[in-house]
C-alpha cells in the first residue's frame, strides 16, 4: 500500500476532528430560547350566504313566497334581500323577520282594498298611499336599516331614468315608489325628485343582492314577456310596452345571477289576486325543482374558498417558517447540522 492511501484516511479523521472542537456545542439557555414555530391548524371557510333577488310582477309576486318556502325547507335561509316592484313588497316583510308561513298567511288574509287606493289624476290610477302604509305596518314601521335581514330596494328616478338603490329609511314608501308601474300609480315624490316602477331599470336586481354581500345570487323572474300577441287595451298595451322594455334591460342582470328561477306564472293577470294560492304553489315548485343545481353550486363554491383558504394559510406559514429560520443565529443552525432538533420545524 503506498503512503499517500494509507495517510488520507488520518488526515480526514483529523479534519473531522477539528470541526467538531471548531463548534461548541449550544449551552441549554440558547436552545431554550432559540425561535420556535407551531404550524396554524385548518381553519373552515365561513358558510356561503346567499343573496335573494326577488323580481317585478304584479300578482305574480306571490310566486315568491313558494320560493322562499321551499328554501327554507331545505335549510337555506337567504342572508340578504334585494326586491323590485311585486318584489319588494314581499322582499320587505320577509326581511323585517317574517318566516314563509307567516308571509303565505299575510298573502291569504289580503284584502285588495287595503293597498288599493283609486284616484283618477294625470299621473295614474292609483295614489299609493295605502300600499305605504299596508307595508311600513307589516315591518312594524322600522326603517330599513333596522329589519332584521340587509334588504334593498330598486326604483327608477323619473327625471332622467336613474336606477335608485334605498338602502335606508322608509320601507313603504320606498316599496310604494318602486311599484309605481307608469300610467297605473302616480309617480312617488321623495326629497326632490319623483320615482316609478324599478322594473323599467332592474327588473330583477341580482346586481344590488350581489352588492349587499351575497356569495350566491338566488333570482327570482316572474316577468311578464311579450305575448306575440297585439293587446287588447291600453293597460294591456302599457302591460306588454314595459314587459318588452324589462327584457331587454334584464338580460344582462340575469345571467349575471348564480341560479335563476322562473316560476310558471305568466297566466296570472297583473292584478288577478285571486290565483295568489296559485302562484305559491308555482313557485315551490320551480324551487324544488332547481335544489340539485342550488346545492351543486353551492358546494362548488364552498370547495373553491375552503381550497383558497389552504393555500393562503400554507403561504403564511411558509412565510412564518421562514422568518423563524432567519432569525437563528449561526450556533442554533449549526446545532441542527449536528442532528440537535430543528425548533423552525416545516411548514
Amino acid at each position: 500500500m503506498s503512503p499517500n492511501a494509507f495517510l488520507r484516511p488520518l488526515v480526514c479523521l483529523s479534519l473531522l476532528g477539528l470541526a467538531a472542537c471548531g463548534s461548541n456545542p449550544p449551552s441549554p439557555s440558547a436552545a431554550a430560547n432559540a425561535p420556535s414555530y407551531s404550524p396554524a391548524t385548518t381553519a373552515s371557510a365561513p358558510p356561503i350566504k346567499i343573496g335573494l333577488a326577488l323580481g317585478g310582477g304584479a300578482a305574480k309576486g306571490f310566486a315568491h313566497i313558494g320560493v322562499i318556502k321551499i328554501l327554507e325547507a331545505n335549510g337555506l335561509t337567504p342572508s340578504f334581500v334585494a326586491g323590485t316592484s311585486a318584489g319588494s313588497v314581499v322582499g320587505a316583510m320577509y326581511a323585517s323577520g317574517m318566516n314563509a308561513f307567516e308571509l303565505q298567511e299575510k298573502a291569504v288574509a289580503l284584502d285588495e282594498a287595503k293597498i288599493r287606493d283609486l284616484q283618477f289624476s294625470s299621473g295614474g290610477l292609483v295614489l299609493g298611499q295605502k300600499l305605504e302604509d299596508y307595508v311600513n305596518e307589516q315591518v312594524q314601521r322600522k326603517p330599513m336599516e333596522q329589519l332584521a335581514k340587509p334588504f334593498v330596494v330598486i326604483s327608477t328616478r323619473l327625471e332622467d331614468g336613474e336606477r335608485t338603490v334605498f338602502a335606508r329609511g322608509n320601507v313603504g314608501q320606498a316599496v310604494r315608489a318602486s311599484s309605481s308601474v307608469p300610467g297605473v300609480f302616480q309617480p312617488v315624490t321623495i326629497g326632490k325628485y319623483h320615482y316609478v316602477d324599478g322594473g323599467i331599470v332592474s327588473p330583477v336586481p341580482v346586481d344590488a343582492a350581489r352588492n349587499l354581500g351575497a356569495d350566491i345570487v338566488i333570482a327570482v323572474d316572474i316577468s311578464n314577456k311579450a305575448s306575440g300577441k297585439t293587446p287588447a287595451n291600453m293597460l294591456g298595451a302599457l302591460n306588454q310596452s314595459i314587459a318588452i322594455m324589462g327584457q331587454k334591460l334584464g338580460q344582462a342582470e340575469l345571467a349575471r345571477a348564480d341560479i335563476i328561477i322562473r316560476p310558471k306564472v305568466l297566466d296570472i293577470g297583473p292584478a288577478d289576486f285571486a290565483q295568489r294560492s296559485h302562484a305559491i304553489v308555482e313557485g315551490e315548485k320551480a324551487t324544488t325543482a332547481l335544489m340539485p343545481q342550488i346545492r351543486e353550486r353551492i358546494a362548488q363554491l364552498q370547495a373553491e374558498r375552503t381550497k383558497a383558504m389552504q393555500i393562503a394559510q400554507f403561504k403564511a406559514q411558509e412565510a412564518k417558517h421562514q422568518e423563524c429560520l432567519k432569525q437563528r443565529s449561526r450556533l442554533q443552525k449549526l446545532s441542527g447540522m449536528v442532528g440537535m432538533r430543528d425548533d423552525c420545524g416545516k411548514p
